[in-house]
């Protein structure tokens, strides 16, 4: 539509030029009338859907220029309502920018082996087992395990992680990251619809639909907004005797800051978070992440990272820390059970090069035997690397570490000697203690830790990190009650990411799920579901970025709305006066809205610390 308005402004603009003002006249009315066509049967379309918005302003201002013989200022008031929403529909882009970058990305087919050859073959037809080729440049299309030496992968549209990942053979790859290195091969684990970037797709599809409640607020409001823009015009038209003043007061109140500013800023503050790894599924969510007073939190997967880690090592006579953990590891390389995995990946971050394992033999839930560099080498629990004769030494190495709750020890020998022992823990996150000092400081009065684990690693587990409540052994139902409980303490958050947690995040105001690691699998898929912030990378302190970008987004919003609120009410109350013209008055209200949403767009920008 403003194209075409444009074309026949610039056309009477010409027959101005050449002296041909009835024709102006005519072509000024004429494009007034097509703008108030369209505005009008969508008035009506609305007003059948039980909606009710400001538009009706701009319709009768430019109704009234039309009827008082103003053509030009109705042509006015037509530019201006059409580059308003021209105006905010761009600012809506390139405010959500981020989050439709997510959507673009998605691919739509995958080379998929098939007897000995590469087929493209829709996404949908990808299922569990399919080994895929990725490309240098493309985007992994399902979740899946590394099928080769290794990959590297920039998750940066997904976590806001600006360096490529190196992954290993066996690492699980989350779909939707971007192969930055060579080609490689992926055993997919799950079919496309289910995979992590498949659940992202949805929910940011979901976040774009929708409205915040301050852009809801907006139209609660219009009425009120109407009579009083109504009864200032006919007041002024009233007391002057003058028609024009009246138009002049409606042309200042089109089109209104409040349906500009609200939705800009809201989407700035979505889009900023989800830069930052945290996608908030709509603006309800960044608003309630806002006024956040009470914080409820899960333990496993969420206060701590939710899998066993080396946290100490414990070297016999004759051997290393290092040495001790290179032979395990360099033997669990052949098992799959969890406490292998930990070692091998601890081994991995410091460097250690290891050996591969030979003549392998694995006790289910027990330990493993084998050749590791030419020496026979036992890894399991304490009785299992006992019973092979190495018993000498080990229950004075580790006395100190018995009855440590929610610890495992894994003993370690080799020939027939014991070499160390090795503890591992679902140990607290490195930042879980910053992030709770952050959530003090933002005003949060009450930190509650519920978990379903037995009292003594519950409180171990919490010590020193500032908790106002410890709660153990709790069912899903008792988080979900302490959730409505806590409520009396103000608005409440509940963080969790598993399965056991999806009622306790559905009944908070505002929940926030580990999607990006935590359990993991469709534990970490119930929960995204339930609630209405993911945190898309495995790190707590993303939630404190958000938080503060939903603050800032919202006073940034409510200030827009205030400034223009207030400059278009006195802009009003100068043309009842007549000291606008409707001329004037159009013009200083394109002025005003241009401000209004360009102060949104700040919503963008980084908030500073503590903000």
């Amino acid at each position: 539509m403003l194209p075409a308005l444009l074309l026949a402004l610039a056309a009477s603009a010409l027959a101005w030029v050449a002296g041909q003002d009835t024709l102006a006249e005519r072509i000024w009315a004429a494009a007034t009338a097509a703008v108030l066509a369209v505005l009008v049967a969508h008035i009506f379309a609305s007003l059948r859907r039980g909606a009710f918005g400001l538009d009706l302003i701009a319709a009768l201002a430019m109704g009234s220029a039309l009827a008082f013989g103003e053509n030009l200022a109705g042509a006015i008031v037509a530019l201006m309502f059409t580059g308003g929403e021209a105006l905010e529909a761009f600012a809506q882009r390139r405010a959500a920018r981020e989050m439709t970058a997510l959507l673009a990305r998605l691919p739509r087919t995958a080379s998929r082996y098939a007897d000995g050859h590469l087929a493209d073959v829709p996404l949908e037809d990808l299922a569990p087992g399919d080994r895929i080729l990725v490309r240098r440049g493309e985007v992994v299309p399902v979740d899946g395990t590394l099928d080769g030496p290794t990959a590297v992968l920039d998750q940066s549209a997904l976590t806001g992680e600006p360096l490529p990942v190196r992954h290993g053979r066996g690492d699980t790859l989350m779909s939707g990251s971007t192969n930055a290195g060579d080609p490689f091969d992926l055993r997919a684990t799950r079919a496309a619809a289910e995979s992590t970037y498949a659940g992202i797709v949805r929910l940011v599809a979901a976040a774009q639909q929708s409205r915040a409640p301050m852009a809801r607020l907006a139209d609660r409001y219009a009425l009120g907004f109407l009579v009083i823009t109504l009864a200032l015009a006919g007041a002024a038209w009233g007391f002057s005797g003058d028609p024009v003043r009246l138009l002049a007061v409606l042309v200042i109140a089109t089109p209104c800051p409040l349906i500009l500013a609200v939705p800009v800023a809201i989407i700035s503050g979505m889009s900023r978070c989800a830069g930052r790894g945290v996608l908030v599924k709509d603006g309800g969510a960044l608003e309630r992440l806002a006024k956040v007073r009470a914080v409820v939190i899960d333990k496993t997967g969420t206060l701590t990272g939710g899998r066993p880690r080396l946290v100490d090592t414990k070297a016999g006579p004759g051997f290393t820390d290092d040495e001790v953990l290179r032979l395990a590891a360099s033997l669990d390389q052949g098992s799959a059970h969890v406490v292998a995995a930990a070692l091998v990946e601890a081994a991995g971050e410091r460097g250690l090069r290891l050996d591969t394992p030979a003549q392998l033999r694995e006790e289910a839930g027990s330990g493993l035997t084998g050749q590791v560099g030419g020496h026979l080498v036992a890894v399991g629990g304490r009785g299992f690397v006992a019973a092979r004769g190495a018993a000498r030494g080990m229950d004075g190495a580790i006395a100190d570490w018995a009855g440590r709750p929610g610890t495992v020890i894994v003993a370690v020998a080799v020939d027939g000697v014991f070499a160390g022992a090795l503890l591992l823990a679902d140990a607290v996150r490195e930042e879980a203690r910053s992030v709770l000092a952050a959530l003090r400081g933002m005003g949060v009065t009450r930190l509650v830790l519920a978990t379903g684990d037995e009292e003594g690693r519950a409180q171990a587990v919490a010590a020193g990190l500032g908790f106002d409540a410890v709660l153990s052994a709790m069912t899903p139902q008792d988080k979900a009650r302490t959730v409505a409980a806590e409520r009396a303490n103000g608005p409440v958050m509940m963080i969790g990411d598993g399965v056991n947690d999806a009622p306790a995040l559905a009944a908070a105001d505002i929940g926030v799920a580990m999607g990006g690691g935590g359990s993991g699998g469709h534990a970490s898929v119930a929960s995204s579901e339930a609630a209405g912030v993911v945190l898309l990378v495995d790190r707590l302190d993303r939630l404190i970025d958000a938080m503060r970008i939903a603050r800032r987004s919202r006073a940034i919003a409510l200030q827009s709305v205030t400034a223009g609120i207030g400059l278009s009410t006195l802009g009003m109350i100068a043309a009842a006066f007549g000291l606008l013209a409707p001329v004037e008055g159009a013009l200083l209200q394109e002025v005003i809205d241009v401000a209004v949403i360009l102060n949104a767009l700040r919503a963008l920008r980084a908030p500073g610390p503590g903000r």
